[in-house]
């Protein structure tokens, strides 16, 4: 049971990975690429969001129209999975650790491209 997640409680929303045309899941690879315990830090991150949607800040914060990011603390830094909702679906777009105190313009640039490619759809 996740923390702050009540028992017998309904998720808000459902939570799907993107998926490019060729059928990979870059966050769900990404994942894959991290450490045990910071995959779990984050996922534990993302079902907080899931179940308590919509949330704030220190956690959640709204980039743009139809971007938001999950803000997780991990040995490497403070992890950042870029998200969209739809309908009550949450869409893992982009994942990455950042370094700066900015967000990457590449990483937005990824995100922001795989939002107008979900549009499309």
């Amino acid at each position: 049971m996740a923390k702050g997640v009540s028992a017998g409680k309904e998720p808000v929303l459902c939570v799907i990975f993107y998926r490019t045309e060729a059928g990979n899941e870059p966050v769900r690879q990404w994942l894959k690429d991290l450490r045990r315990e910071e995959r779990k830090a984050i996922g534990q991150d993302v079902k907080t969001a899931q179940y308590g949607w919509p949330l704030g800040m220190p956690l959640i914060r709204k980039l743009e129209p139809g971007l938001w990011e999950v803000r997780s603390h991990i040995h490497q830094g403070i992890a950042r999975v870029l998200f969209t909702v739809v309908d009550d679906v949450m869409v893992l777009l982009h994942g990455f650790v950042k370094r700066s105190q900015k967000i990457p313009p590449g990483d937005l640039k990824v995100a922001r491209q795989r939002l107008a490619d979900l549009t499309k759809e």
